[in-house]
C-alpha cells in the first residue's frame, strides 16, 4: 500500500473551519473543506493521530478507490475490482453505509447491498467463507459516498463516531454532542483562558459535557485516549507497533497534564437527579481532581475560585422548541444575564442558544457571534465580555462615564491600600464612609415593553380600590386589552400568572415572539413581583378535557383567600389553576344563599364552590366529579378550611350520578365543561347536545323552593327554549361578571333555573 493515503474527515455542519485548523494541527496535507467534511493527504501516522486527538471529527475515512459511476453494475464491478483480502479475513464481519444518490441508485439500502455483494463475492472461498454482516462492531466498516457520477470507496478507521468519548453513559434531556461542545469551548477562547490559568464555571452544567470537554483540552488529554475497540483494530492494514508509539505518547502528555495543579472547573445544576449522572460522566473521563458538581440555580450563580482568577462562564441555557417554551425561559436568559453582571465582572461569557431572540433579553451586549448547528436546529454562540459598558441599561453613557466605570470596577478588584487614618476636632478618629453598593440596573424595556408595562400599571391603578375594599387575593389584571399582546394575567396573591393566546396565522412568528419576550420583560417592572414568581402558559383552542390535562408534575400548591376561605391553586401543573376567577360572583352569591341549605356541586371541579356553600353555613354539601385528582385536591380545600365534616365527594359520571341518586337538595350548582370524553364515562358529553337532560335531572333533584344555578363558559353556547316552557329561567350573566371580568362579558353565561 501507499505511504500516503487520501483522507475525508467528517463532522457536524457548521465545523469545517475549525476541523481544518484542527487536521492541518495534526499533520493532514492539501487540506481543503467540503459541507461537513474536510478532505486532505495523509500518513498511516496522522490517521491515527486524527483517530486519537481530532476533538471535532466524526469519523476518519481513508479513500480506498474512487472510480466513475453510471449504474449499479459499474458499482458492484468497481468495488470488486479492490483487492478485499489485504483488508479482511474472509470469515471476518463487515458492516456497509451509503450516501448520495444517482447514477440509476435513488435508494441507499441497495446502494449498500450492491457494496456489500460485491466485496462478499471477492472474499468468498470454495469452501463457502464468506464475510457475514455485523452492523454494530464488525471487523470492518466500509463507506460508499456517491458524489455527481463519481463513488468514493472508504474504510473507516474510527468505527463507531469519534464524538462518542465513553465517558457519557448518562446524559440529560437534550445533551450537545462531545465534539460539538468542544467547538464551542474552542471558539469560546478556552484553550487560551486554561493555559493563562483562568477557571471555568457552568451555571446549567447538565450531565457536565462542557466541563469533560473543558477538562480534557486543559489537561491536554486525547479525547478518545481510553477507546478500546477502533474501525482499524481487526484491519489488516494496521500496524499496531506504529498505534502504540502514539497511544503511549498520549497516556503520557495526560499523566503530565494531569500532574499539573488542577483548573478551578466548576458546574451547577438545578435539577438533583443529573448531579450524580453528572459526577459519575466526570469520574469516567478520570477527571474528578479538576472537576467538581454541586447542586445550584441560575439566580444564586456565582463562580468564585478565589478574588482575582477571572475566567470563562459557558452554558447551553434551554431554548425550547415552541413559542411558548420559549416566552417561558424569558426570565431564565434574564437571570442569567443579572448573575453575569453582579457575580462575574472582568470574565468572558460564552451563552450557546437556539433562541437568539431570548439571548438579546440578558441586559448584556455580545461582543462576537458564531453560527452552529445542533443537529438540524440552527443555533448562534453568543461571546461576551463581562465589562461595564457591555450591559445594556436604561440610559445612555458618554465615553468619560464608561471610562469611569471601567477604572472603578478595575479598582475594585484590586485590594484595598491602608488608609490614612482622620481624625475630628475632639481627638476621635473618623470612620471612614463606606464605598455605596453597586447598583445593578434592570435591562432597558423597548418601547413596546414600556408601553404595555403602562397598561399594567394603569389597569392595576384602575382596580385597586375595588380589590382593596372586596378583600379580593386573586384577580385579572390584563386581557388582550391591546390586540398586539395577546395573553391573559391574573395576580394570584404575590403571584403573576401568564396565559398567552396563540397567534393568529396571519401573524408573523417573529413578531409574536418578539411581542411576547416585550410583555413578559415588563410584567415583573409594573406589579412589582420577583421573576420567579411569574408562571407563563400558552393557552390553545381546547377540545375535551384538554385545559384539565396535566402541563407540568411539579406538585406545588399556593394558599389564596376569597371571601373569607382559603384554597389551594397550582399555578404549574395545568393549565387551569384550580380556581376560575371569572365565577367569583356565582360562588360569593352561593355563599350569601346557603344558610342552613343541602347544596349540590356538579361538575365540582375542585369544589370550591362547596368550601363557599360550607363557609355560608350549608347543612351539608355534595360535591360530584370523575376525576379522583380533582377529588383529592377538593379534600384538600375543605380540610383546609376546617369543613371535612358534613360534606361528601361523590366520584363519577355527573349524569349517571343524577339518575341513581334520590336525594333532594335546595341549591344546585352546575358549570359542566364544553365538551368531554373521559375514559371512565360512558359515551361523550356535549354541553349544547346534552344540556336538556342535565337540567331535567338536576331539577328532579331540586327540592321544592329550591334554586339551581347553571353556568358554562362556551361562548357558542344557546339555552334551549323549550326549558322555559317546563321551569322559571333567569338569564343572570350580567350579575356575575366582576370589575375585573369587565372588558369581556362573553367569558361565561349563566341563568338562575327554578320550579314553576
Amino acid at each position: 500500500m501507499s505511504d500516503r493515503f487520501e483522507l475525508f474527515l467528517t463532522c457536524p455542519k457548521g465545523l469545517e473551519g475549525l476541523l481544518i485548523e484542527e487536521a492541518v494541527g495534526l499533520g493532514l496535507e492539501d487540506a481543503r473543506e467540503h459541507t461537513s467534511a474536510v478532505r486532505g493527504m495523509a500518513t498511516m501516522e496522522t490517521a491515527y493521530r486524527l483517530c486519537l486527538w481530532s476533538r471535532l471529527a466524526n469519523r476518519v475515512l481513508l479513500v480506498l478507490k474512487r472510480f466513475p459511476m453510471k449504474d449499479a453494475e459499474d458499482l458492484y464491478h468497481g468495488v470488486l475490482d479492490v483487492e478485499w483480502q489485504d483488508h479482511m479475513l474472509s470469515d471476518g464481519t463487515l458492516a456497509v453505509e451509503f450516501s448520495g444518490h444517482g447514477s440509476g441508485i435513488d435508494n441507499t439500502h441497495f446502494g449498500a447491498l450492491k457494496v456489500k455483494d460485491a466485496i462478499v463475492d471477492k472474499l468468498r472461498t470454495p469452501q463457502g467463507d464468506r464475510p457475514s454482516i455485523d452492523k454494530l462492531n464488525p471487523d470492518l466498516r466500509i463507506h460508499l459516498r456517491l458524489d455527481r457520477g463519481e463513488a468514493i470507496l472508504s474504510l473507516d478507521l474510527s468505527g463507531h463516531s469519534l464524538h462518542q468519548r465513553g465517558y457519557r453513559l448518562q446524559q440529560g434531556a437534550a445533551p450537545l454532542k462531545e465534539n460539538l461542545a468542544a467547538a464551542i469551548l474552542i471558539r469560546s477562547g478556552w484553550p487560551r483562558i486554561a493555559a493563562e490559568g483562568g477557571a471555568l464555571a457552568d451555571p446549567m452544567c447538565g450531565v457536565g459535557t462542557f466541563l469533560v470537554e473543558a477538562g480534557m483540552i486543559a489537561a491536554d488529554m486525547a479525547p478518545n485516549l481510553r477507546r478500546e475497540q477502533w474501525g482499524f483494530t481487526a484491519w489488516l492494514g494496521h500496524v499496531p507497533a506504529l498505534w502504540k508509539k502514539l497511544h503511549e505518547e498520549a497516556v503520557e502528555r495526560a499523566a503530565a497534564g494531569l500532574a499539573k495543579p488542577p483548573l478551578w472547573i466548576r458546574g451547577y445544576e438545578a435539577d438533583p437527579r443529573l448531579i450524580q449522572p453528572g459526577r459519575n460522566n466526570v469520574e469516567r473521563a478520570g477527571l474528578s481532581e479538576w472537576i467538581k458538581i454541586y447542586q445550584g440555580e441560575v439566580a444564586t450563580f456565582e463562580p468564585r475560585p478565589d478574588q482575582n482568577q477571572k475566567g470563562l462562564v459557558i452554558c447551553n441555557p434551554p431554548y425550547g422548541e415552541r413559542l411558548g417554551d420559549e416566552a417561558s425561559l424569558l426570565y431564565l436568559y434574564q437571570n442569567l444575564g443579572e448573575r453575569l453582571r453582579q457575580a462575574c465582572l472582568n470574565w468572558e461569557a460564552a451563552v450557546f442558544t437556539g433562541a437568539p431572540e431570548l439571548g438579546k433579553r440578558m441586559g448584556i451586549r455580545s461582543h462576537k457571534q458564531y453560527s452552529f448547528w445542533n443537529g438540524a436546529l440552527p443555533c448562534k454562540l453568543l461571546l461576551i465580555k463581562v465589562l461595564p459598558d457591555q450591559f445594556v441599561t436604561g440610559e445612555r453613557r458618554t465615553p468619560e462615564q464608561r471610562q469611569a466605570e471601567r477604572e472603578q470596577a478595575a479598582y475594585d478588584q484590586t485590594p484595598n491600600e491602608p488608609q490614612e487614618r482622620k481624625f475630628n476636632k475632639n481627638g476621635n478618629p473618623i470612620k471612614p464612609t463606606p464605598a455605596p453598593a453597586p447598583v445593578i440596573e434592570q435591562p432597558r424595556l423597548s418601547e413596546g415593553g414600556q408601553m404595555f408595562a403602562n397598561r399594567l400599571q394603569k389597569n392595576l391603578k384602575a382596580m385597586s380600590k375595588w380589590v382593596k375594599r372586596e378583600g379580593i387575593d386573586c384577580y385579572r389584571v390584563y386581557d388582550a386589552d391591546m390586540p398586539e399582546y395577546a395573553m391573559a394575567i391574573d395576580l394570584y396573591h404575590d403571584w403573576v400568572h401568564v396565559q398567552e393566546y396563540a397567534a393568529p396565522k396571519s401573524i408573523d412568528p417573529e413578531k409574536a415572539s418578539a411581542r411576547m419576550f416585550d410583555a413578559l420583560a415588563a410584567i415583573p417592572q409594573a406589579l412589582n413581583v420577583d421573576k420567579s414568581r411569574v408562571v407563563v402558559k400558552r393557552r390553545e383552542r381546547q377540545s375535551g378535557t384538554k385545559q384539565y390535562e396535566r402541563q407540568a408534575a411539579q406538585g406545588k400548591f399556593n394558599e389564596v383567600s376569597e371571601g373569607g376561605v382559603k384554597l389551594l391553586v397550582n399555578l404549574t401543573d395545568y393549565l387551569d389553576t384550580g380556581l376560575f376567577l371569572d365565577h367569583r360572583p356565582m360562588r360569593m352569591r352561593i355563599q350569601k344563599e346557603a344558610a342552613g341549605k343541602r347544596f349540590l356541586n356538579l361538575f365540582c371541579y375542585t369544589a370550591t364552590a362547596s368550601v363557599h356553600a360550607a363557609k355560608g353555613g350549608a347543612r351539608s354539601t355534595t360535591s360530584v366529579d370523575l376525576s379522583k385528582t380533582y377529588l383529592d385536591w377538593a379534600r384538600r380545600n375543605l380540610s383546609l378550611n376546617g369543613f371535612s365534616d358534613k360534606n361528601r365527594l361523590e366520584q363519577g359520571d355527573v349524569m349517571a350520578w343524577l339518575e341513581s341518586s334520590r336525594d333532594e337538595y335546595d341549591l344546585i350548582f352546575i358549570d359542566p365543561p364544553t365538551f368531554s370524553n373521559s375514559k371512565r364515562m360512558e359515551g361523550i358529553f356535549d354541553v349544547q347536545r346534552d344540556q336538556v337532560q342535565l337540567i331535567d335531572l338536576a331539577m328532579a333533584r331540586l327540592a321544592p323552593g329550591g334554586v339551581l344555578y347553571f353556568s358554562n363558559n362556551f361562548r357558542k353556547f344557546q339555552l334551549e327554549e323549550n326549558l322555559a316552557e317546563r321551569y322559571a329561567v333567569e338569564e343572570i350573566s350580567a350579575q356575575t361578571i366582576d370589575p375585573d371580568f369587565a372588558r369581556n362579558t362573553k367569558i361565561h353565561r349563566a341563568w338562575k333555573i327554578t320550579a314553576r
